[in-house]
Protein backbone atom coordinates (compact mmCIF):
# COMPACT_ATOMS: atom_id res chain seq x y z
CA UNK A 1 0.00 0.00 0.00
CA UNK A 2 1.40 2.84 -1.10
CA UNK A 3 0.42 5.81 1.25
CA UNK A 4 1.62 9.43 1.10
CA UNK A 5 2.88 11.39 3.93
CA UNK A 6 0.69 15.07 3.79
CA UNK A 7 3.32 18.34 5.12
CA UNK A 8 2.60 19.55 7.88
CA UNK A 9 1.87 22.79 6.14
CA UNK A 10 -0.71 21.54 3.80
CA UNK A 11 -2.39 21.20 7.37
CA UNK A 12 -1.26 24.17 8.61
CA UNK A 13 -2.34 25.86 5.44
CA UNK A 14 -5.15 23.78 5.45
CA UNK A 15 -6.58 25.33 8.66
CA UNK A 16 -5.40 29.03 8.25
CA UNK A 17 -7.84 28.62 5.22
CA UNK A 18 -10.32 27.54 7.62
CA UNK A 19 -9.69 30.70 9.58
CA UNK A 20 -10.45 32.66 6.98
CA UNK A 21 -13.49 31.19 5.70
CA UNK A 22 -15.21 31.61 9.36
CA UNK A 23 -14.33 35.30 9.18
CA UNK A 24 -11.36 35.13 11.99
CA UNK A 25 -8.90 36.69 10.37
CA UNK A 26 -9.08 37.97 6.36
CA UNK A 27 -6.70 37.17 3.87
CA UNK A 28 -5.05 40.77 3.69
CA UNK A 29 -4.18 40.13 7.25
CA UNK A 30 -0.41 39.78 8.29
CA UNK A 31 0.53 36.32 9.20
CA UNK A 32 1.53 37.38 12.85
CA UNK A 33 -1.90 37.53 13.63
CA UNK A 34 -2.34 33.73 13.59
CA UNK A 35 0.38 33.56 16.32
CA UNK A 36 -2.30 34.83 18.58
CA UNK A 37 -4.30 31.80 18.11
CA UNK A 38 -1.58 29.14 18.04
CA UNK A 39 -0.25 30.29 21.42
CA UNK A 40 2.55 27.14 22.70
CA UNK A 41 2.74 25.84 19.07
CA UNK A 42 3.61 29.38 17.44
CA UNK A 43 7.20 29.16 17.52
CA UNK A 44 6.97 25.49 15.62
CA UNK A 45 4.87 27.04 12.96
CA UNK A 46 6.75 30.48 12.65
CA UNK A 47 9.97 28.68 12.04
CA UNK A 48 8.39 26.49 9.22
CA UNK A 49 7.54 29.95 7.55
CA UNK A 50 10.79 31.30 7.77
CA UNK A 51 12.21 28.40 6.44
CA UNK A 52 9.67 28.64 3.30
CA UNK A 53 11.45 32.45 3.70
CA UNK A 54 7.59 33.66 4.75
CA UNK A 55 8.13 37.29 6.92
CA UNK A 56 5.22 37.92 9.60
CA UNK A 57 3.98 40.94 7.65
CA UNK A 58 3.90 38.86 4.54
CA UNK A 59 -0.67 39.09 4.08
CA UNK A 60 -2.33 35.56 4.71
CA UNK A 61 -3.46 35.12 0.82
CA UNK A 62 0.32 34.67 0.13
CA UNK A 63 0.20 31.14 2.23
CA UNK A 64 -2.56 30.11 1.17
CA UNK A 65 -1.44 30.95 -2.69
CA UNK A 66 1.15 28.13 -2.47
CA UNK A 67 0.48 25.05 -4.01
CA UNK A 68 2.84 22.71 -3.28
CA UNK A 69 5.54 22.56 -0.15
CA UNK A 70 8.38 20.21 -1.76
CA UNK A 71 11.14 20.96 0.44
CA UNK A 72 14.45 21.49 -1.49
CA UNK A 73 17.26 19.00 -0.67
Amino acid sequence: MNQQVIHPMVKFQRQVRSLVESKIVRPSDSIWKIALLYGDEWSYWKRELEEFEFSMQDPISDLLAVESWEEEE
